[in-house]
Parts: structure tokens; sequence; C-alpha cells
């Protein structure tokens, strides 16, 4: 009863928004979502199926979450890279779009800056600050963010004895699934 949907907003069937948030017409919300209390969700804004969004987490104009992302409680998303107080930014050609791929998980507290990607079944670690792209399958943590490996779309780490190979066959430690992980892309993890 305490949310705030603008008309104009769709709501996809069996989504879920708790108290106190807010979704802005014309934003986009597909099926089976969950939102936590004090989400906002601003124009524009395009959410794909079951997408799980935590408590105080702000989606402006130009992010787009693909089916499956996570979004940990109070991470935060940008959408001008040079704000002004004195110089509002409110044409659309001054917001710049994110777009966070399927599965991908965005932990706690983390600040993702306008512009980037973030891979599918990536996961980015609690506090981190991403400033550029993570690839799919990326491990990545810190200020700023860093790739440190690759994970598995079921959470495990992914490990390769053969990583001279292109593309890399990396194995889950968790699940025993097969990842192809491009050569150039894995040598870049820390």
């Amino acid at each position: 009863e305490s949310a705030h949907v603008d008309r104009g907003a769709k709501i996809g069937r069996g989504t879920r928004i708790w108290h106190f948030s807010h979704v802005m017409a014309s934003a986009e919300i597909g099926e089976r979502c969950s939102l936590g209390q004090n989400v906002f969700v601003a124009r524009n804004v395009r959410i794909g199926n079951n997408v799980k969004i935590q408590n105080n987490v702000s989606l402006y104009e130009g992010v787009i979450l693909e089916d499956d992302v996570f979004c940990g409680p109070s991470c935060v998303f940008t959408n001008v890279k040079t704000p002004r107080s004195a110089y509002p930014r409110n044409r659309s050609e001054d917001y710049v779009p994110t777009l966070v791929k399927r599965g991908a998980t965005i932990g706690a507290n983390a600040t993702i800056r306008c512009g980037v990607i973030i891979g599918k079944w990536a996961m980015v670690g609690a506090g981190s600050v991403v400033t550029r792209d993570v690839p799919d399958y990326g491990l990545v943590w810190g200020n700023p963010a860093r790739l440190y490996g690759f994970v598995c779309a079921c959470g495990g780490r992914l490990t390769s004895n053969a990583q001279n190979a292109d593309p890399v066959q990396a194995s889950c430690t968790r699940c025993a699934a097969t990842i192809e992980i491009p050569l150039d892309i894995w040598r870049q993890a820390i």
C-alpha cells in the first residue's frame, strides 16, 4: 500500500514491490521480480524477468537490467558523468546508459559508474566501485574494481589447467560446468 507506481509504468505478473518504493511512468519491470523497501525506478528504466533488487537501490534513467540480475542492498547506479547542481543535466542526451547483462550479481553498497556494461553472470563484490566494463563471468571487487577471476552461472569459481588455449576451457569448482573464456580476457585477471 505504501509503494507508489505512476500511471504508465509497466509491471509484469508476479512482481512484488515493497514499502516506500517509487516506480515512475514509462519504467518497465518484467515478471517475477522483487523490489525491496525504498527502491526508486526512474523513467525509461528497463528491468527484465526474475530480477531481485534489495532495499535502498535507485535505478536512474538509462539503466537496463536483463533477466535474473541481482542487486544487493544499497548498491548505487549513476547516469551522468559530469553532474553539476548549477548546470542541471536533464536532457536525455546527457544520460549515459548502463547495461547489466543476464544473471549478473552486484554486491551490497557497490557503486556502478554510468556507461559501463556488466557482463552476463558476472559478480561484483560488495562495496566495489565499477568504473569500466566487466566481462561475462568476471569476478571483480575493490576500488576501483579489478578482475580477480571468473565465476560460473551457479556462483562457483572457474579454474583451468589449460590456460594457453583460446578460448580457455574453464571448469566450475561447484557444479563442474565447462565455460569458454577468451584467452585475452582470461589473462586480464590479477
